[in-house]
């Protein structure tokens, strides 16, 4: 069994928007270097979702762990990732999908936020 994971966001044309993504990915990758991990976004940029889950299934993934990398459950988690997960489902009748909940669901995310929001600046 090949576990993956694929971190999946809305995407933008400016490519610094990326770069938190990116550095998510990057850290899964050192701290877990036998999961492959890919990014993946929903339009405005690539790979698409589907692009990245071919590259993780040609790299042998069995089992794909979406991660929505929202701050809340809206219409691309609630509509639009459903229908794509139906798509990769047909695509990759052999591969097992896990979606987790929009990452700034979680109450461990929620509550760096609040931390970070409440730092008081180092002037």
């Amino acid at each position: 069994m090949q576990k993956a994971i694929v971190l999946f966001s809305h995407g933008s044309r400016d490519p610094l928007w990326r770069a938190p993504i990116e550095a998510v990915a990057v850290r899964i990758a050192t701290q877990h270097p036998s999961r492959p991990v890919a990014c993946a976004y929903l339009e405005l940029c690539v790979p698409s979702l589907a692009e990245a889950t071919q590259q993780l299934v040609t790299q042998g993934a069995t089992h794909i762990t979406v991660v929505p990398m929202f701050l809340g459950t809206g219409k691309h988690a609630r509509e639009d990732l459903p229908v794509l997960l139906q798509e990769l489902h047909a695509a990759h009748p052999g591969v097992q999908f896990h979606v987790q909940a929009a990452i700034g669901e979680d109450p461990r995310m929620t509550a760096l936020m609040a931390d970070i929001a409440c730092e008081v600046p180092l002037d």
